[in-house]
C-alpha cells in the first residue's frame, strides 16, 4: 500500500505560529494543527519555543502509513530566502533569525531529511487561492493578507513571483498617496500604517474611538459608530488605492484578500472597489476582481503546503 505523501506547512504571523499536515488536495488532516503565540512583546528564545511547540506537535501527529515529503514554511516579511532567514516587523526580536534552519533541527529529529522551502506568507496566501481557493484557473492573482500586518504575493503568468530576496508583492510596504502615516519600515504612508487592524485601531482610538480590538472595532462600525466607520472606510480606500496601482503595473485579473481583519465588516470590500472604479479611462484596472478568500483561516498554512505539493509553480531564486 502506498503511503500518503504529506507536507509539514508552517506559518508564522505577528500573533501566532501554527504548524499542521496537509495532504495532496490541499486538506488539513484533522487533529494535526497547533497553534503557539507569538507577538511584538516576545523574546527570541519565547518565540523560538514557540515554533518549537508547534511544529513538534504537528510533527508527532504524522500518521504511521504517511510520508512525509516535505516542509513549506510561510512567514511574514521581510525575509532573506538564501538565508532561510526572517526578520518579521512586528516580530522585532528576530531581525534575520535562521528560522529554516530550526525547522530542519526539528524535523531531522523527528523524520528522513525532506526539502524545506521559505517563503512569504502572501506568496502562500497566493499560492492557496490559486489552488484550491477564490483564483483557481486565474494566471495573475495577487493574493492579500490584511491582519496585524499587511502582505501579498504574486502568480504571474501562471507561476509565483518571489523576486531575489524572496520579497517581491509585499504590497504592505507601498505608499498610499493621501496619507502620511508614519510606518515602522522607516517609510510614511505605507499600506500597513494604514490598514492593518492593529494601525486602524489606533487611528479609530486617536479620534476618540474607546476600544482596543478589531473585533471591537467592527462591533461598533456595526451599531452605525461615526468613528469606526470613518477608519474602517479609510482602511478600504487605502487598500483599494494600492490594488489599483498594482493592478496598472502588473495588469492583475483577481485580487483575493484574507486575514483577520479583513472580515471586520463586509463592508471593507464596497470600500475597497471605490478607488478601482474611479480609474475611469482604464478599462484593465477597473476589470480587476477584489474577493474574499475562499479559505477562511485556513489559506496561510494551505499555501504553506502548496511549496511543496505545487513546487512546479514556485519560482526558484
Amino acid at each position: 500500500m502506498t503511503s500518503a505523501p504529506l507536507a509539514l506547512a508552517i506559518d508564522l504571523g505577528g500573533t501566532k505560529v501554527e504548524a499542521a499536515l496537509v495532504d495532496p488536495q490541499g486538506a488539513i488532516l484533522p487533529r494535526t494543527r497547533f497553534r503557539q503565540p507569538t507577538g511584538p512583546a516576545r523574546s527570541s528564545v519565547e518565540l523560538a519555543a514557540s515554533v518549537d511547540a508547534a511544529v513538534s506537535q504537528a510533527l508527532a501527529s504524522l500518521p504511521a502509513d504517511a510520508e512525509l515529503i516535505g516542509v513549506g514554511i510561510g512567514s511574514a516579511g521581510p525575509i532573506v530566502v538564501k538565508d532561510g532567514a526572517v526578520s518579521p516587523l512586528n516580530l522585532a526580536a528576530w531581525r534575520r533569525y535562521p528560522l529554516r534552519e530550526q525547522v530542519k533541527s526539528l524535523v531531522l529529529r523527528d523524520a528522513a531529511e525532506v526539502p524545506i522551502t521559505l517563503r512569504m506568507d502572501g506568496l502562500c496566501i497566493t499560492l492557496a487561492e490559486h489552488w484550491i481557493g477564490a483564483a483557481q484557473g486565474v494566471r495573475n492573482v495577487m493574493g492579500m493578507v490584511v491582519s496585524t500586518g499587511v502582505g501579498g504575493g504574486l502568480i504571474l503568468g501562471g507561476q509565483t513571483v518571489a523576486g531575489p530576496s524572496g520579497n517581491a508583492g509585499h504590497i504592505g510596504h507601498i505608499e498610499v498617496a493621501g496619507f502620511d502615516d508614519p510606518c515602522p519600515c522607516g517609510g510614511r504612508g505605507c499600506l500597513e500604517a494604514i490598514a492593518s487592524g492593529p494601525h486602524t485601531v489606533a487611528w479609530a482610538r486617536s479620534q476618540g474611538f474607546a476600544g482596543s480590538t478589531g473585533e471591537e472595532l467592527g462591533a461598533a462600525y456595526a451599531a452605525g459608530d461615526e468613528v469606526a466607520i470613518r477608519a474602517i472606510t479609510r482602511s478600504g480606500t487605502a487598500i483599494g488605492r494600492a490594488i489599483a496601482s498594482a493592478t496598472a503595473l502588473l495588469d492583475l485579473e483577481v485580487v483575493a484578500i484574507g486575514g483577520g481583519f479583513s472580515h471586520v465588516t463586509p463592508d471593507l470590500f464596497g470600500f475597497i472597489a471605490e478607488p478601482i472604479a474611479q480609474r475611469t479611462e482604464f478599462d484593465y484596472i477597473r476589470d480587476v476582481r477584489v474577493v474574499p478568500s475562499a479559505l477562511s483561516g485556513d489559506g496561510p498554512l494551505v499555501g504553506a503546503a502548496a511549496l511543496i505539493h505545487r513546487a512546479e509553480l514556485v519560482s526558484v531564486l
